[in-house]
């Protein structure tokens, strides 16, 4: 069987609550609603442990704090799946094509609606003779 853990620091104050008076009660109350919490997403209360963490003071200097942390732990599911599976993608049918229209022809007339347009045929004018330009 194997589990795992969860480690989360430990209220440090009390929290204001009706029938608690003493420091003692408020504090109790805290530390109550993080367990309870914690319970109701699986996890099972293991212990407190007051760990050494090292934090810098002024701009040079290290000191060392405490800390209280309450660790937690639960069975390990088997297999747990990180995100859920999406859902198959249906593909919707595909559309029909439509008809093939074929293009007019060359050939044929446009329409028989617009008048046919001929170039005119344009004749040179013709030489004046000699005879006339001399005159």
């Amino acid at each position: 069987m194997s589990y795992e853990y969860m480690v989360v620091p430990a209220p440090t104050r009390g929290v204001k609550a009706k029938g608690a008076k003493t420091a003692e009660d408020r504090f109790a109350i805290a530390l109550e609603t993080v367990m309870n919490k914690m319970a109701g997403d699986g996890w099972d209360y293991l212990r407190a442990d007051t760990l050494p963490s090292e934090q810098r003071e002024g701009l040079m200097g290290k000191t060392t704090v405490y800390q209280n942390m309450l660790v937690f732990r639960r069975e390990k599911q088997a297999q747990r799946p990180a995100a859920p599976a999406p859902a198959p993608v249906v593909a919707a049918p595909a559309p029909k094509p439509a008809p093939k229209v074929e293009a007019p022809k060359v050939d044929e007339p446009a329409a028989e609606s617009e008048p046919k347009v001929e170039p005119k045929k344009v004749t040179p004018p013709a030489k004046p003779s000699p005879d006339v330009a001399a005159e």
